[in-house]
């Protein structure tokens, strides 16, 4: 499993919540829904780490 090219995005939705997704689904979606986006992240779990900071800092409401 070599998926070293596979970036991850944070997506800001209108129920103000985030959610992680891979580049392939944010790169060719291009949702008039989606508030802001941070990334590319590298892993998931920096994706995860940035959206925990993302809750804290009020930016996003958690799910």
């Amino acid at each position: 499993m070599n998926d070293s090219s596979q970036k991850y995005y944070i997506i800001k939705k209108p129920e103000e919540t985030c959610e992680i997704l891979p580049s392939t689904q944010v790169e060719h979606k291009k949702d008039p829904d989606i508030l802001a986006t941070w990334g590319p992240f590298n892993t998931v779990e920096e994706a995860i780490a940035c959206r925990v900071g993302l809750i804290r800092s009020g930016k996003c409401q958690p799910q």
